[in-house]
């Protein structure tokens, strides 16, 4: 196994131990939550599967980019939740239940989404479309489904032991986390570096911010839920939109770089937003909702 395949693993297994740790907070209700509440489920099909795709479609229209930035950003638009927001949705006041539902309704979803949204686009780059519902489905089982459900099965047969392990699985999966993203950062910044004095940092923090007051808009009269969808549109799952690059012959460190400056700029992008949630939530405790009990 060489350095590439041991830092993949470690990746993967760090997500793995954040998002049982999430499990453990969640119940089998929770994943139903959109479900329950189709006009909320709407708007956030309308925010996370229509209007960004359009704006990174536009984006890539009207400006000259780079085509690893052109498709980084109408992959990282057709992208699933990433497995790790919740818990900073949380942190910063939104809706547990909503979370939760947003987070395995828009996973599954992309398993036939994606594919198609990826056929779309495809043609304008003269690139394949070999992007299959079992790729989509590959990553979205290990990184989100699967440890989510293991999570939340622990919560509900064996409640002493979720108590006991959740956090120290939270820990060791961000600890991990961070240690092995770190080389990937150092290997990718050269690439990075290049995409800086273009312009394309600016376009894509515009896309971010886009992604921010477009969730927040459509995320309904709650607090707590547009919160949610506001950082759940901005924020897509990186390794879904690394396979949709590597799928339209975009390997290697051009995709990588381009998708790592967007979480790089979408996270610092999201700090004022985060901050200024906390401190509405902090003035309306009573408004924060607690996951749904099955």
């Amino acid at each position: 196994m060489d350095f590439a395949s041991v830092l993949r693993l470690a990746i993967t297994t760090s997500i793995v131990l954040v998002v049982l740790g999430l499990g453990r907070r969640a119940s089998w209700r929770d994943t139903g939550y959109l479900l329950r509440h189709p006009g909320l489920l709407i708007r956030s099909l309308l925010a996370m599967n229509v209007a960004m795709p359009l704006v990174a479609a536009g984006l890539v229209v009207a400006f000259a980019l780079p085509t690893s930035v052109k498709i980084a950003l109408l992959a990282l638009a057709v992208s699933p939740v990433p497995p790790l927001l919740p818990n900073k949705e949380l942190k910063a006041g939104g809706h547990a239940s909503y979370a939760i539902g947003l987070l395995v309704a828009i996973a599954l979803l992309a398993i036939v989404t994606v594919p198609i949204e990826v056929s779309w686009f495809s043609s304008a780059f003269d690139r394949s479309d070999d992007i299959t519902p079992g790729r989509v489905a590959k990553v979205v089982l290990v990184t989100i489904l699967v440890p989510l459900a293991i999570g939340m099965a622990v919560r509900q047969w064996v409640p002493a032991v979720a108590e006991k392990l959740a956090r120290p699985f939270g820990v060791i999966g961000m600890v991990l986390l961070i240690v092995s993203a770190l080389p990937l950062l150092v290997v990718a910044w050269p690439a990075v570096k290049v995409l800086l004095g273009n312009g394309t940092l600016l376009i894509i923090g515009s896309m971010a911010v886009i992604g921010l007051v477009v969730g927040h808009l459509l995320g309904g009269p709650d607090a707590e839920t547009r919160t949610v969808l506001a950082l759940s549109t901005t924020s897509r799952h990186p390794a879904v939109a690394l396979a949709i690059a590597a799928g339209a012959g975009m390997e290697g460190r051009p995709a990588l770089a381009a998708v790592l400056l967007y979480v790089i700029v979408a996270t610092l992008v999201s700090v004022p937003y985060v901050m200024w949630r906390r401190r509405s939530a902090a003035a309306h405790p009573l408004t924060v909702q607690t996951p749904e009990r099955s």
